[in-house]
């Protein structure tokens, strides 16, 4: 799975980045909520008046998904061996 992160200011100064976000492709099943959901967590990083610098949106996303969602969208592959 691929991931990005975004850094912008905020509103105060602040220096603040999102990170853990997935990409995905538009016609993927989950696009549109994690794309809904995204809009929604940025909104409220960018008016809040915490001092924290690093935000999770997977952390976000673990308490407002179902948790078979969750899975499908952030599933990591276990490595065999380690390799």
């Amino acid at each position: 799975m691929l991931l990005k992160s975004l850094e912008f200011k905020r509103g105060d100064g602040i220096q603040v980045k999102v990170t853990e976000i997935p990409v995905l492709k538009e016609d993927e099943h989950y696009f549109f909520m994690l794309h809904h959901h995204l809009q929604f967590y940025l909104k409220e990083v960018f008016s809040s008046n915490s001092r924290a610098k690093v935000y999770s949106f997977r952390h976000y996303m673990k308490r407002r998904m179902k948790w078979a969602d969750y899975q499908a969208v952030f599933h990591q592959e276990v490595l065999k061996h380690n390799a």
